[in-house]
């Protein structure tokens, strides 16, 4: 029997880290794994859990807990129906155990944090696409993390569509 693994799917609940999870879910995940969605709010963030939570991350949040309003107004996290039916599928399909877990800062450097804290097998996420001046200024999540994470990271990029490559 193979190893259960670990893998984090970093979701900011855009597209591209809706698209990362969908990946993770049909080409990642084995049964048994554990998937936990690893959320990141900006630090200037004001919720209830943070104060408790702010230096080491709420604590791994389970996926009966994630679908309840009372976990959103928490953490300030949208309910996300498409994201938690794609966890369902995971735990129904794949006897896969979703949960998740909150931080707050910087997302480059509360991914590789992530990393070593869940002690991840693998993280997947997804990338915004930025053009190079952007990428120049804002900084990119997904190099960052590639560069500095210690465990396999996945980017999953956005499908272009024929006209955006012209």
């Amino acid at each position: 029997m193979a190893k259960t693994r670990t893998i984090g799917v970093a979701m900011d609940f855009s597209p591209t880290s809706k698209l990362a999870l969908r990946w993770a879910v049909d080409n990642l995940i084995n049964h048994g794994d554990q998937i936990i969605l690893i959320n990141v709010q900006p630090p200037q963030a004001h919720h209830t859990r943070k104060e408790l939570f702010e230096d080491t991350g709420s604590p791994l949040v389970p996926l009966e807990e994630l679908r309840e309003l009372n976990f959103t107004k928490q953490y300030g996290i949208a309910r996300d129906p498409e994201v938690i039916d794609m966890l369902d599928t995971a735990s129904k399909t794949k006897g896969a155990k979703a949960v998740a877990k909150v931080y707050w800062g910087d997302p480059r450097e509360k991914l590789c944090e992530a990393v070593e804290d869940l002690h991840l097998d693998s993280l997947v996420l997804g990338s915004r696409g930025l053009g190079p001046i952007k990428r120049v200024l804002l900084g990119s999540v997904s190099k960052h993390v590639m560069t500095n994470a210690s465990c396999p990271v996945t980017v999953v990029k956005a499908k272009q569509s024929s006209n955006s490559r012209h």
